[in-house]
């Protein structure tokens, strides 16, 4: 219990160190996004009205840093009130998945309005992406030391599983799949990614990202 506090407390103290500099580098590139983007966002937003109606931006309850909620952003991309048949979203062709909804998903654009959490300081360009409640509860106190951190909106767990949803898409028990293999090599990925956190780092991850997303 001793070693777990004091990696822990180190983990704190590293973030406490980065947290500056990286707030300035996220609060001017979400910033400049945001300006850029406006147009494109206009553009989505017709899509989706014109595709399945309003509402055009849907918002989830996640878990960010110090264990607390707040509301992440994303563009909808599944039917009204599509949650109520689960949380995890398994395979492209999900039925609760809307015609341009499978767009977004496929080349990320429905994570685009995150842009607006990482200005307000919800959340980072790179960290750990952030979980809804339910998954969190299921956390040991080795794993929620990825809550010290503020959640990302890429990271390098993103990258390592980019087609999550296809993989569940394969189990017999897509959610038991998630929470007995996933979720726990996500997390591995997301401490991993503490203990090597800097802005040098972000911005490969920034990168890889974007290559990801065009390959």
């Amino acid at each position: 219990m001793e070693e777990l506090v004091a990696e822990a407390a180190g983990f704190a103290i590293e973030a406490m160190i980065q947290s500056k500099p990286k707030r300035i580098f996220d609060v001017f590139l979400s910033l400049i996004g945001l300006i850029i983007l406006f147009p494109f966002f206009l553009i989505i937003a017709l899509l989706i009205v014109i595709s399945s109606g309003l509402p055009v931006f849907y918002t989830q309850q996640r878990v960010g840093r110090g264990n607390e909620d707040f509301g992440l952003f994303k563009f909808r991309t599944m039917k009204k009130n599509a949650e109520k048949a689960g949380l995890l979203t398994v395979g492209g062709r999900d039925p609760r998945i809307t015609t341009i909804g499978y767009y977004l998903r496929k080349y990320k654009l429905d994570e685009l309005p995150q842009l607006l959490n990482v200005f307000v300081g919800d959340m980072s360009l790179v960290g750990p992406r952030p979980e809804v409640r339910k998954y969190v509860d299921l956390y040991n106190a080795e794993q929620k030391k990825v809550l010290l951190v503020k959640p990302g909106i890429t990271d390098l767990a993103s990258l390592e599983y980019f087609s999550e949803n296809e993989l569940l898409a394969k189990s017999a028990n897509p959610e038991e799949t998630y929470i007995k293999e996933i979720m726990p090599a996500k997390l591995e990925l997301n401490k991993k990614y503490i203990s090597q956190m800097s802005l040098g780092n972000d911005i490969k991850i920034i990168f890889r990202t974007l290559k990801k997303i065009v390959s």
